[in-house]
Formats: C-alpha cells, sequence, structure tokens
C-alpha cells in the first residue's frame, strides 16, 4: 500500500498534471479586443458628425440673415382699380436687409468653433475609457479562464487522493479510514462546484465583454497574463502626493478636463453674446415704387424710399441684465463642474497608486515566500500522511492551500493590471490622432 502511495505522490512532483492545451484558432488576446472595441464603438463616429454639424452651424451663423423682399400694389381706388387714375397708385418693390446687434455673428461662430473643438478631447476621453473597459472586461475573464486551468489541473489530483484513500481503506494493510474516503470524495465535490461558479463567472465576463468586440467575446483568451505600464513613465514613487499642485499636474493633461476647458470657453463666450444684445439690432429698407401714367396721358414720375430701422434696448433690467446675468452663472457652473471632475480624478490616482504599491507588495510576498512555504507544507503533509505520520485530512487541507494560494496569486496578478489599466486612463493624453474623422457605421 505504502509502494502504491508513493507511486502516486512521485507522479504528482514529477508534474503529470499539465494544463489542457487550448485550441490553436480563435484565440483572443488583449490587444485585440481594444482594437476591436475602438473601431466599431459607434459613439466616435456620432461624435464626429456631431463635431461637423457644429462647424457647418459656425459658418452658417456668420453669415447676415437674408434680405426680405416686399410686392405691393399700393392705393388703388377701389371704384374701378385702375392703376392711372389716381396720383398716389403705385406698384411698389421693397427689400429689407437686417444687421444682428453688435458682434454676434462673430461671437456666435466663435462659441460654435469653441462647441466643436470639444469633440476631439471628448473622443480621446472614450478612447481611454473604452480601453479600460475593454481591459478589465477581457482580464475578468482571462481571471475566471486561468482559475479554472488551474482547478482542472488539481482536480486531477485530487481524483487519484480519492483512489489513494479507496484503496488504503479495501486493503487490509492500508492505514486510510472511510472517514478519509468521504473527506477526498467532498473536497472532489467541491472542486466540481468551485468549477461551475467559475465558468458562470466566466461565460458573464464574455457576456459583458460582448457589448465592446461582438462575437469574438466567445473565444478562447489569450494564456498568458498581458503585462501593462502605467504611461508617461508614472510610479507610485514618481508623484509628490503631499503636493496638490503636484498632483494635479499629472491629471491636468486628461482629455475629459481639456473637453470641459473648451465648454468654459464657450460659456465665456456667451456672456459676450449676451452682452451684444443692449446694443441695438439695424435695418435697412431701399423701395421702388412704379407710377402709371395719367388719365390724359401725361407721364408721372416714380418714387424711390430708403430707410434704416432699429430697435431701442433701453428696458434691460428684466431682460438684458438677467441674460448677462444667467450666462455668467452658467459660466461658473461649469467651472465648478471642472473643479469636480479634477477632485474626482485626483482622488481616483491616490487610490489606485495605494492599490498598485500594495499589489506590488502582495506579488512580492506570494512569489518569494508564500507559494513556495504553502508547497512545502503540502508536500511535507503528504510524505507524513504516507509515512502513517500524519492526519490524512491535514494532507488534504494543505492541497487545498496550496490550490488556494495559487489562484489567490492570479487573482493579485490580475487585480494590479487592472489597477495600471485605471491608472493609464487617468493619465490620458489627447493627441492629433484624436482629431481625425471616426470611422463612421
Amino acid at each position: 500500500m505504502k509502494r502504491f502511495t508513493q507511486c502516486f505522490i512521485l507522479s504528482l512532483f514529477l508534474g503529470w498534471f499539465t494544463a489542457p492545451v487550448q485550441s490553436e484558432t480563435k484565440i483572443l488576446s488583449l490587444d485585440e479586443a481594444i482594437q476591436i472595441a475602438l473601431t466599431n464603438d459607434p459613439w466616435l463616429a456620432g461624435s464626429q458628425y456631431s463635431q461637423n454639424a457644429l462647424n457647418d452651424e459656425a459658418k452658417a451663423s456668420a453669415t447676415l440673415p437674408d434680405p426680405k423682399v416686399s410686392l405691393m400694389a399700393g392705393n388703388l381706388p377701389t371704384d374701378s382699380f385702375s392703376i392711372s387714375q389716381e396720383p398716389m397708385t403705385q406698384l411698389s418693390a421693397s427689400v429689407t436687409q437686417m444687421f444682428a446687434r453688435g458682434e454676434t455673428l462673430a461671437l456666435t461662430k466663435r462659441q460654435k468653433q469653441q462647441l466643436a473643438q470639444q469633440h476631439p478631447f471628448l473622443r480621446a476621453d472614450r478612447r481611454a475609457k473604452v480601453t479600460t473597459t475593454v481591459i478589465q472586461l477581457w482580464l475578468d475573464a482571462y481571471q475566471a479562464q486561468e482559475s479554472i486551468r488551474l482547478i482542472e489541473q488539481d482536480r486531477a489530483l485530487f481524483e487519484q487522493l480519492v483512489d489513494v484513500a479507496q484503496v488504503g481503506y479495501s486493503s487490509a494493510l492500508g492505514n486510510a479510514r472511510q472517514q478519509d474516503v468521504i473527506r477526498a470524495q467532498l473536497e472532489l465535490t467541491r472542486l466540481s462546484d468551485r468549477l461551475t461558479m467559475l465558468w458562470q463567472q466566466q461565460e458573464a465576463a464574455q457576456n459583458r465583454l460582448s457589448e465592446w468586440v461582438g462575437v469574438a467575446a466567445d473565444n478562447a483568451l489569450a494564456p498568458d497574463l498581458p503585462t501593462l505600464t502605467p504611461a508617461r513613465a508614472w510610479s507610485p514613487q514618481a508623484v509628490e502626493y503631499d503636493n496638490e499642485l503636484a498632483r494635479y499636474e499629472w491629471i491636468r493633461h486628461h482629455p475629459a478636463i481639456q473637453a470641459l476647458d473648451m465648454y468654459v470657453d464657450a460659456t465665456q463666450t456667451g456672456v459676450d453674446l449676451a452682452q451684444q444684445k443692449y446694443k441695438p439690432e439695424w435695418g435697412v429698407t431701399a423701395q421702388y415704387g412704379y407710377r402709371a401714367n395719367d388719365p390724359m396721358g401725361r407721364s408721372r414720375a416714380d418714387l424711390f424710399s430708403v430707410g434704416v430701422s432699429f430697435d431701442l434696448p433701453i428696458f434691460t433690467e428684466n431682460r438684458q441684465d438677467k441674460e448677462v446675468s444667467a450666462a455668467i452663472s452658467r459660466t461658473e457652473a461649469v467651472k465648478t463642474e471642472k473643479q469636480l471632475l479634477a477632485r474626482r480624478l485626483l482622488a481616483e490616482m491616490r487610490t489606485a497608486r495605494v492599490q498598485l504599491l500594495r499589489a506590488d507588495e502582495r506579488l512580492t510576498l506570494y512569489s518569494e515566500q508564500l507559494l513556495t512555504q504553502i508547497a512545502e507544507q503540502a508536500e511535507a503533509s503528504l510524505v507524513a500522511y504516507n509515512n502513517d505520520d500524519g492526519d490524512f485530512a491535514e494532507a488534504v487541507r494543505a492541497r487545498i492551500a496550496e490550490l488556494n494560494a495559487k489562484v489567490d496569486a492570479l487573482a493579485i496578478a490580475v487585480d494590479r493590471q487592472k489597477t495600471i489599466a485605471q491608472i493609464n486612463y487617468l493619465l490620458a493624453e489627447a493627441s492629433f490622432d484624436d482629431a481625425r474623422p471616426a470611422k463612421p457605421f
């Protein structure tokens, strides 16, 4: 019986249990998932259309309104409706052209252009958000996939432990007890339940990922954990965190903040637009009147009229004053939004920094000490049980602890990559490529 058990133990430590081989086709890497998501994101195309619309509106808003033409037959006698009977009768045509108040046209054009200039920054922020989201979802599916691989790898071990316990229990020379057999079978059942839960998690993550990459989310994921690095040579020690200005320096070029800067400029232009309403709106009218010959055949002179019209914005308390006040308040409200966004990004940066520091510490602890110690403990427990000097339950617990440590180490490594992805979003900057038109559908 001991030799039989030793053979099993020897086979375990000689590496009989290898990971199941995945299909060589239809492997979805993280880079491929990000590229698919960015290429097929309809929001980017919609943003480009909105920018084009604002640019066209800017050109249209800088143009004078169309002139108005009026045709009229004036002072017709009601007894005959003859245009030659009365000297006052005339056929007239007039043209009226209105002119905007002050610099309204130029300011309206500038405001539309400023709103259009938001969109390259909004698209840069969207690309960074989509990239971070896809990385998070891909890593969720990857963690479940690799956890399944680790458990299935050790599942064969527990199946052999069940066989060892059953042979030892049925053999007169064995030292196994019935409770050892039951314990081994119980742990095998728990592994099956754990696998079911992980399959559920993997399928849920793949379904969430399919929102961004479509049917490619059903493919197996690349077996190697991607190694992400913080952007712009950032490190947890790179920021002087007791200095608010130094912290703000890392996020002030974020496209979301720059987009709000452009919106602030647009609202400030709105204040200038509201102030133009204190100025009069002008209009010029030119009229030509044709008169027919009189009943005696004598010629009558045609008439020409020209005039200027304008309004008088003198009652400003309840209109112009309030519109200017509203425009100023709107600008201050947007500035408040920028302050809130900057505070949120800074808080997220501080949180991510701490998370990365702690993840590095835990990974170092696992790789340099914990995994080795737990593996040695599991091996010692199996050897002790084989030599009738240990408890079977303790040997099983040691093996479960080793499996849990491997799964925990994987989770820490995955969480570290998620944290780096979040840091890279916080460090995002707009580039010239963001001004290029998005691919329409």
